[in-house]
C-alpha cells in the first residue's frame, strides 16, 4: 500500500526527483555545516536552530513539487497572465515599500519576522508568459516576428524593476527569454539583434557607472560598479568587500583538495560573510573537494539533459517552452553561483538553486521543478498526453485565436 502511494505521489522525471533529492540532502548537511557563526551570532549558540528550519523548509519544498506536479499545465498557461501581473504589484511594493536587505529594497516583510522576494515569483511570471506569448504566435513557417514585440512589452517593465535591484537575476532573465525566443523559432536575425542590443545595454550601463558619478545614484549601479572593478583589480580587501568574499571562497576552494577536508570541518565559514547561501558551493569544496564539488556541477548537467528529454517528448509548444525557460533558469542560476565561488564571474548573489539557505528562493525553486514534473507527467516516454487531451486543445486553440485577431488589427 505505502508503495503504491509514493508511486502515485512522486509522478513525472524520476531521474528529476533522484536528483531533487540528492540536492535537498545535500542542502541540510551543507547549510547545517555552515550556519554555526550565525547561530552563535543570533540564536545564542543554538546551532539546531537552523538544521531544524531547513528540514522543515525541505518538507514544504517537497509539498510545493508534490502539489504541482499534480497540476496539468494547461492552468499554468490559463493562471500566467496573474502570476505576471501579481509580479509586476509585488515588485513595485517592495521597491517603494519594501524592507532594506543586503543594501538592496528588494523585499516584503512578512507576519512572524519573515520576508519575502518579489523577483522569485517575478521569474515564474515573466518565463510562463513568454512561454505563452511564443505559443500564440507560432506559425508553419516559425514564430511571429509579433511575439518578440509582445515578450518586451509584457516582460521588459518587470525585467527593469528587477534590474533596480538585482542586476544579475535581470540579466539571466533577458538570456532566458531570448532563448525561449531562439527555441520557439524566432527568425535568428531579430534574436541576434536583441542578444546585441543586451550586451550593449549592458556596456553603456557600465561606461556610464565609471564615467558619471550621478548615475551610481540609479538603482545598484553602484554596487555593479564596484564588484566589477573589485573582480577586475581585486584591490579591495575590507571584510566586507566583494574581493574578500570572492578570495575567501577561493581559500576555501584551494583547502579542499581533491578529497576535503570532510564534513563539518569548514575553516572558511568563519570568515565567509554569506557561506549558507551565495557561497556555499565554496563550503562544498571545501569539506568534500573537488570530487564532491564535481558531483554537484554533474548533478546540475543532468537536470539540463533531462529538461531536453521532457522538451523533445512534447506534442505542444507552450509546454515544451515552460520547460526550456525553467530548467533554463534553475541551471544557469546554479552555474553563476558555481562560477562566482572559484572566481569565473564578479559576485552576483545568486544562491545555488535547491541547495542555499533561503525560504523564497527554495520556494519558487521548487514551484518551478513542480512545473517541470507536471509536463514530464502529461507527456510519457511514448510522447501521448495521458490527460484531458481535449480541454488543452480547447484552451490553446482559444490563445490561439486571441493572438490571430490581435495580428489582424
Amino acid at each position: 500500500m505505502f508503495k503504491g502511494r509514493l508511486k502515485l505521489d512522486f509522478k513525472g522525471d524520476k531521474v528529476l526527483w533522484y536528483i531533487i533529492i540528492i540536492l535537498m540532502l545535500a542542502s541540510i548537511m551543507v547549510v547545517y555545516s555552515s550556519t554555526g557563526q550565525l547561530a552563535y551570532r543570533e540564536k545564542g549558540g543554538n546551532t539546531s536552530f537552523y538544521l531544524i528550519k531547513q528540514l522543515i523548509l525541505m518538507l514544504g519544498c517537497i509539498g510545493v513539487i508534490i502539489g504541482l506536479q499534480s497540476v496539468h499545465y494547461k492552468y499554468f498557461l490559463t493562471f500566467s497572465k496573474v502570476v505576471l501581473g501579481m509580479s509586476f504589484i509585488f515588485l513595485l511594493w517592495a521597491k517603494f515599500a519594501g524592507t532594506n536587505l543586503n543594501d538592496a529594497d528588494r523585499w516584503i516583510p512578512l507576519p512572524l519576522g519573515l520576508s519575502f522576494q518579489p523577483s522569485e515569483l517575478a521569474k515564474l511570471g515573466i518565463i510562463m508568459y513568454t512561454a505563452r506569448i511564443i505559443a500564440f504566435y507560432q506559425t508553419d513557417k516559425g514564430c511571429s516576428d509579433e511575439a518578440l514585440k509582445n515578450v518586451l512589452l509584457f516582460t521588459g517593465p518587470l525585467i527593469f524593476l528587477i534590474f533596480l535591484d538585482n542586476f544579475s537575476t535581470s540579466f539571466l532573465l533577458g538570456l532566458i527569454c531570448m532563448t525561449m525566443l531562439f527555441v520557439g523559432r524566432l527568425r535568428l536575425k531579430l534574436i541576434l539583434i536583441s542578444f546585441a542590443s543586451l550586451i550593449a545595454l549592458v556596456g553603456v550601463i557600465l561606461v556610464l557607472a565609471f564615467t558619471v558619478p550621478q548615475f551610481e545614484k540609479i538603482g545598484r549601479v553602484a554596487t555593479i560598479k564596484g564588484r566589477v572593478t573589485n573582480f577586475f583589480s581585486g584591490a579591495k580587501k575590507e571584510r566586507e568587500g566583494s574581493s574578500y568574499q570572492s578570495d575567501q571562497a577561493k581559500i576555501a576552494v584551494a583547502k579542499g583538495g581533491l578529497m576535503g577536508v570532510g564534513p563539518g570541518n569548514s575553516e572558511q565559514r568563519n570568515f565567509l560573510p554569506h557561506p549558507y547561501s551565495d557561497f556555499i558551493f565554496a563550503i562544498i569544496i571545501e569539506e568534500y573537494g573537488l570530487l564532491g564539488g564535481g558531483l554537484t556541477l554533474l548533478l546540475y548537467l543532468i537536470i539540463l539533459y533531462r529538461i531536453g528529454v521532457i522538451v523533445k517528448r512534447c506534442t505542444r509548444t507552450f509546454p515544451a517552452l515552460l520547460v526550456t525557460g525553467l530548467g533554463l533558469s534553475i541551471v544557469f542560476q546554479a552555474f553563476v553561483n558555481m562560477g562566482v565561488c572559484v572566481g569565473l564571474f564578479p559576485v552576483t548573489g545568486q544562491p545555488l538553486p535547491l541547495v542555499s539557505m533561503g525560504g523564497t528562493s527554495l520556494l519558487f525553486t521548487s514551484a518551478a521543478f513542480g512545473m517541470i514534473l507536471s509536463v514530464s507527467h502529461t507527456f510519457q516516454e511514448d510522447g501521448e498526453v495521458v490527460e484531458e487531451e481535449s480541454e488543452v486543445e480547447e484552451v490553446e486553440e482559444s490563445a490561439a485565436e486571441e493572438a490571430i485577431e490581435h495580428l489582424n488589427r
